[in-house]
C-alpha cells in the first residue's frame, strides 16, 4: 500500500510539473511528434490521471495499465533527450542524467505494473 501511495504521488507531482513548467518538456519533445504543447499537457494529465486512479480502488488495476503505457509512449521523449544532448535546467541538463532515464523508465513500468493485478 505504501509502494502504490508513493508511485501516484509521484506521477500527481509529475504530471502538475507538465502545467507548471511546460517549456521544460516542450524542450525534450522530439521534432517528428505533432502538437508539443498539447502533447505535453495531455501528458501531465494522464501522468496526474493516473496517479489519482491508483488511490482509488475502483480504478486501481486501470489506472496502472494506463500508467504503464503512459510510460511506454513516452520512451522516445527520453531517448531523444538523451541522444540530442538537450540543455534543461537543473540535473536533468546533466548528459548523464538525461542517459539514467532512458533505463529508468524499466523500474518505473515494472512499480506501475505491479498494481495491475487483482488482489
Amino acid at each position: 500500500m505504501v509502494g502504490r501511495m508513493i508511485l501516484a504521488v509521484l506521477f500527481l507531482v509529475a504530471g502538475a510539473l507538465h502545467f507548471a513548467f511546460p517549456q521544460v518538456y516542450l524542450k525534450i519533445m522530439p521534432p517528428y511528434l505533432p502538437a508539443h504543447l498539447l502533447l505535453v499537457y495531455i501528458s501531465g494529465a494522464a501522468e496526474m490521471l493516473g496517479g489519482l486512479g491508483l488511490l482509488l480502488p475502483f480504478s486501481r488495476r486501470a489506472a496502472a495499465w494506463g500508467l504503464v503505457a503512459l510510460l511506454i509512449a513516452v520512451l522516445p521523449a527520453n531517448i531523444y533527450m538523451a541522444t540530442s544532448h538537450l540543455r534543461v535546467p537543473g540535473i536533468m541538463g546533466q548528459n548523464w542524467a538525461q542517459w539514467l532515464r532512458v533505463p529508468l523508465q524499466l523500474p518505473l513500468i515494472y512499480w506501475a505494473w505491479i498494481y495491475t493485478r487483482s488482489r
